[in-house]
């Protein structure tokens, strides 16, 4: 039931009756009635003055009766001005609470075979560290990203781009084969991905150190980053990589090894995952032929060392390095090369690429290249942009002192949730031992993912852990626990006999309900606007409105006490809905809602 499109048909007939014209449906100004204003949609009525030759009230007057006495669903109706706001008859709102009740996936576009394919890429770990904060925000926000698009009726392949070669992997590798004394994780007891990235480290240290030491001697800096000898070996050992030598070959698989189990564990704990996994060492050479096709007809082009470019200078952007003169890759040529093994792997109607915002010249570039190149699909890739995330400073210490350890923050989110439920006076004590750290972990994770998604993407943020695990307020454990509350209502009423099966409609019903029926009936217009925005945002913003709406309405009225057993049914039926519409949301934002709190 389209309550918008009812209207709008009603209106045209209006118009037609009233004043003998003919108005084209989307010359129609529909909108949600402000919250100062009585009623639930406000008509804008100037379009049609011309059409009315009198005064917008005088107008609006017309209309709104001509709608009370010609459409059962309009109740009464107001003007303010040149605004008709009309109120929809407190019967068809529970008729359609009824409809929403009967809907299993309320909000949610069925999936077919014949649905558009999209292709979501996010995470794009380097194999030589462990995920960041950084990487927190963008898995959250290409999973969530995956599921709206996947709730707007397309079919989702979620894919990850591993960056395990190059340059930062062999000086990791470099270093381990220096300074490691065959050390593993199971001989120190750390992750693969923490034991990696602690050799990276040591790299940075003692290039640092050989720096200082050359520009001691009298080199300026740039000479003595041009001599080091241990940059050096680096770059030999990633042009023996290129060249298949076997034992740098077997190092770097071996390594690499530690580190996939490490991010694995990783992934597991935010609850995050990919249909699909790519590796730029699979993926480079492909790239590395599409350029070296694109030289040979002139599209790009050789410079007197060797290296290839592609000048986009007439494109109004700069000369980009696609081969260096030692014929090894850049992450250009990657991408181009990734970019085409996605395609001949699906049929992709539209490719998303989920990276921050530094990132934004590298796409315009690539989706510039990929279309010089011939491919058609090039000039329609999305880049999902999204700002940095920081923490306040001195929360947390990260590993090096800079980058905070994703693995470490959960476990801040977990320890944090631990903390807050036995302030609060043990919410969780009549759970047990098992159920109880369960349910911790799921709302520390709620609040991690909560209030990084309730941002707009687009913003740079300021994560606090201690203030997304509050119980109150725009969070992940409010609506969590509001969710429960539900939960907590339907058990009860299914104990006390309450029948939701056929519920009669109450003779009226409150503003309070009528709204949060509203709401409901919003929601596949949210997941609509959210999969056009690419806006996980608007999700998480719906879902705490709801929360809030539904919270006031408890605290006001009676549900299980309410002596009328057809209002009881009806409000246990509203609050059934309101549990499911905000674990859908939630579920769509990869947050899990627990049935108890």
């Amino acid at each position: 039931m389209n309550i918008e499109n009812i209207l709008v048909e009603s209106v045209v007939a209006a118009i037609e009756a009233l004043y003998g014209q003919s108005v084209a449906t989307d010359k129609i100004q529909l909108q949600k009635t402000r919250k100062e204003f009585d009623g639930d949609f406000t008509l804008v009525v100037f379009p049609f003055l011309a059409l009315s030759r009198k005064k917008p009230e005088d107008t609006a007057a017309e209309i709104g009766e001509y709608l009370t006495k010609n459409q059962q669903l309009v109740a009464s109706y107001n003007v303010i001005k040149g605004f008709l706001n009309l109120a929809i008859d407190g019967g068809y709102w529970t008729e359609l609470l009824q409809t929403i009740d009967a809907t299993e996936k309320w909000g949610v576009t069925p999936v077919t075979e014949q649905s558009p394919l999209v292709m979501v890429e996010y995470s794009s770990p380097n194999t030589n560290k462990p995920l960041h904060l950084g990487h927190i925000r963008n898995n959250l926000l290409g999973y969530a990203l995956s599921n709206i698009i996947e709730a707007n009726g397309n079919r989702v392949v979620k894919t990850n781009i591993v960056n395990d070669r190059g340059i930062h992997i062999c000086k990791s590798m470099l270093a381990w084969q220096k300074w490691g004394n065959g050390e593993t994780p199971a001989s120190s007891g750390k992750k693969g991905d923490h034991l990696i990235g602690d050799y990276y480290v040591a790299f940075d240290k003692h290039y640092k150190a050989e720096i200082n030491e050359a520009i001691a001697n009298g080199a300026t800096k740039e000479e003595a980053e041009a001599s080091s000898p241990l940059m050096a070996e680096a770059r030999e050992m990633l042009v023996k990589w290129e060249q298949g030598d076997a034992e740098v070959r077997n190092l770097w698989s071996t390594m690499n090894g530690w580190v996939y189990e490490g991010f694995d564990e990783t992934y597991r704990t935010l609850g995050v995952g990919f249909d699909k996994i790519y590796y730029e060492s699979d993926t480079y050479l492909v790239g590395k032929e599409t350029v070296l096709e694109g030289l040979e007809k002139g599209i790009f082009y050789r410079r007197e060392d060797g290296s290839v470019w592609a000048d986009l200078t007439k494109d109004g952007l700069d000369e980009k390095l696609l081969l260096r003169s030692d014929g090894t890759s850049v992450y250009m040529t990657q991408d181009i090369g990734t970019a085409q093994l996605r395609f001949r792997d699906y049929p992709i109607d539209k490719m998303v690429y989920v990276v921050g915002n530094e990132q934004n010249y590298h796409f315009q570039v690539l989706s510039l290249l990929l279309d010089k190149l011939g491919f058609s699909w090039g000039k329609g890739l999305v880049h999902f942009s999204y700002g940095m995330v920081e923490l306040p400073e001195g929360k947390m210490k990260s590993r090096e002192g800079t980058v905070v350890d994703a693995d470490d923050l959960m476990q801040e989110m977990f320890d944090t949730a631990r903390e807050t439920s036995a302030e609060l006076g043990g919410k969780l004590n009549d759970l047990s031992p098992e159920e109880a750290e369960q349910t911790i972990r799921t709302i520390g994770l709620g609040a991690l993912k909560y209030f990084m998604l309730k941002v707009d993407a687009r913003k740079n943020m300021l994560f606090n852990p201690r203030e997304s695990i509050d119980f109150n307020g725009n969070t992940g454990p409010f609506i969590q626990y509001t969710y429960a509350r539900t939960r907590s209502i339907e058990r009860k009423a299914d104990e006390a006999g309450v029948v939701l099966e056929n519920v009669a409609a109450p003779s009226a019903i409150s503003d309070k309900e009528r709204s949060l029926i509203r709401l409901l009936y919003d929601f596949p217009a949210v997941v609509r606007q959210a999969g056009t925005d690419y806006s996980p945002s608007g999700i998480a913003n719906y879902a705490y409105e709801l929360a809030k709406e539904y919270n006031q309405f408890y605290h006001d009225f009676s549900i299980l006490r309410e002596e009328n057993a057809k209002l009881k049914a009806f409000r246990v039926l509203l609050t059934r809905n309101v549990g499911k519409v905000i674990k859908t949301a939630m579920n769509l934002l990869g947050i899990n809602v627990p049935e108890r709190m």
